[in-house]
């Protein structure tokens, strides 16, 4: 007899999971039911405190106010000494007695017509005098502690109105609180269950996915992948290396986005942002090794005179020949930047303050030497003022505000000169045309 072929057991992977995930949407959905059916409760006794049971607490709550301000018109009555100002309290008094609240309240309505015919005796007997009633103050006392325990009753009355809905809305909630429990075990085991039969399937490939994830970087060539069976994790490899392609084009275009946020875009000077920070770092290193540097502020003489005369293309042409006079008048470990319209700001680093003269003295002179062709081949001729000021003991800002009154100085002194910070003229005035 031929040799019997055994029988495999157990059920392809689509029906286990088919199964899987029909006994877990049935039970699912019957702890979805129970939790709704709790969930109606509270929306229940949640409408019945909104259309029900805070009105009639606010109605409580009106009523304790009116009768606790009652009870403060009939102290204010026996305290104040004037007819007048009793009158006024009396008047109050009336209305809060005839205030719809207080009537629809038996007990309430009955005692504040209680009050209102005492404290109407009392400012009666004492029209013809302006001292305080004291004779009856002793039985305002008793009246007034009977308002103190209405008042009271009334507010605990009004509490307790809501004890009854809270009492089954906390009651469905506790026992929503415990289905919902059951809920999450629920979905704590599928997934348990899930994760146990997928993981041989998907858990190792992703792996390798996250470990190539891990190190993907532009300046590291593109991840080699074991080529898969899984058209889903071969999609994946191929996005990655498409990923890494992106990585490394990006890199390139935040590198130029960085030059250009860095630079003014005319003059292709640092812009004022860059200059700080970088001002900011260099400043620090000299200062923790006691090494000389300087700060220099410089404006261009008469320039919105040149800009209403000539134009503002012919400005834009001043300031770009004056970034190149600065380019070629300068050390390369010097700073500069357009700090503002015409205005600029310079950092001189391991150098003092008189031997920052001659540099700055050297870009003066070649603008005043120099003149500008402007688009329509008219020469113009633009000087500079510049201020100096030594910046070895103070923050970039203390110093760049020195290098400004600098400035200033230089232009009071007529335009057109290297001045330090301490007022005195380094060079030469040489006056310029207007």
């Amino acid at each position: 007899m031929p040799e019997a072929v055994p029988s495999r057991r157990g059920l392809p992977a689509g029906r286990a999971f088919g199964l899987l995930a029909a006994v877990f949407v049935i039970a699912f959905g019957v702890a979805v039911l129970l939790l709704a059916k709790d969930q109606q409760r509270v929306i229940e006794v949640n409408d019945r405190l909104q259309e029900r049971t805070f009105p009639e607490i606010i109605r409580y709550q009106r009523l304790a106010r009116n009768l606790e301000q009652l009870r403060q018109e009939g102290e204010r009555i026996f305290a104040v000494s004037s007819h007048a100002s009793r009158q006024q309290s009396m008047f109050v008094v009336t209305l809060i007695a005839s205030h719809p609240s207080v009537l629809e309240h038996p007990e309430a309505a009955k005692l504040a017509r209680e009050v209102e015919q005492f404290l109407g005796q009392v400012v009666a007997q004492s029209a013809r005098s302006d001292k305080r009633p004291t004779s009856h103050y002793d039985e305002w006392q008793g009246i007034a502690a009977r308002l103190g325990i209405l008042v009271d009753d009334i507010s605990f009355e009004g509490i307790n109105l809501a004890g009854s809905d809270l009492q089954q809305a906390s009651t469905a909630m506790n026992l929503a609180r415990y289905k919902l429990v059951a809920v999450l075990l629920l979905v704590s085991l599928f997934l348990v269950v899930l994760v146990v039969l997928v993981r041989r399937h998907l858990i190792h490939p992703l792996q390798r996915i996250d470990h190539a994830l891990s190190g993907l970087s532009a300046d590291k060539p593109a991840p080699l992948f074991n080529t898969s069976r899984l058209l889903e994790i071969q999609a994946v490899e191929e996005a990655i290396r498409e990923h890494h392609d992106l990585l490394v084009q990006n890199e390139e275009i935040r590198r130029g986005l960085e030059s250009l946020a860095n630079k003014d875009g005319l003059t292709g000077l640092m812009n004022r942002r860059h200059f700080m920070q970088s001002a900011e770092v260099e400043l620090q290193r000299a200062q923790r090794y006691r090494r000389p540097v300087t700060v220099a502020m410089a404006d261009l003489d008469f320039f919105k005179k040149l800009n209403d005369t000539y134009g503002h293309a012919a400005g834009d042409v001043v300031l770009k020949a004056f970034a190149e006079r600065v380019r070629e008048a300068l050390r390369q470990s010097d700073l500069v930047c357009r700090y503002g319209g015409e205005e600029f700001a310079f950092l001189f680093p391991e150098i003092s303050t008189v031997e920052t003269v001659k540099l700055a003295e050297r870009l003066r002179a070649g603008c005043a030497d120099n003149a500008v062709l402007l688009p329509d081949g008219r020469p113009v001729t633009v000087t500079v003022s510049i201020g100096l000021a030594e910046a070895s003991e103070c923050s970039i800002e203390a110093a760049l505000r020195h290098a400004d009154e600098a400035l200033y100085a230089a232009k009071r002194q007529g335009r057109n000169r290297v001045v330090i910070d301490d007022a005195k003229a380094v060079t030469n005035p040489i006056q310029e045309n207007p």
